[in-house]
Parts: structure tokens; C-alpha cells; sequence
């Protein structure tokens, strides 16, 4: 995620119900049998719109499929 997190840098993820989930939270999310870093752009009801920092958005998740929140990240 270019910009907020680079790559190499150590983040500290913690879990997280997706009832506390928040536009602008980056989460770590299981994605299309993957796991990557996120960020919330959109929420409706229990489904997460997720997207990365420049700008595109890569699709609706389920709440059960956010695992953790970033907290923070490392140099």
C-alpha cells in the first residue's frame, strides 16, 4: 500500500470485530484465497468496501473476513 505503508516495513496488526471497523482503517483482510493490506473506503452494513491508498478499490468483503486492524507501523 504505497504511501501509508511500504513495502518491508513491519506492521503491528491487532483483531479486531468488524462491528469496530471505521472508514480510513487499514486492515488486514482475506482476499480471494489471499491475505493482503487494505484500506476501508466504504461500509454498508456488513460488508466492507476495500481499496488501497491511490485511489482504486478491489471489491466488497464480508465482516468475517476482516482479521485485524494495523495499530502501527514500523520503520
Amino acid at each position: 500500500m504505497r504511501g501509508k505503508i511500504e513495502s518491508g516495513q513491519l506492521v503491528t496488526i491487532e483483531p479486531i470485530s468488524s462491528l469496530a471497523v471505521n472508514i480510513g482503517d487499514v486492515v488486514f483482510v482475506k482476499w480471494k484465497n489471499n491475505y493482503l493490506l487494505h484500506l476501508v473506503k466504504e461500509i454498508n452494513g456488513n460488508m466492507f468496501l476495500i481499496g488501497n491508498n491511490l485511489g482504486k478499490t478491489n471489491g466488497w468483503v464480508p465482516g468475517k473476513d476482516i482479521i485485524g486492524k494495523v495499530i502501527s507501523v514500523c520503520d
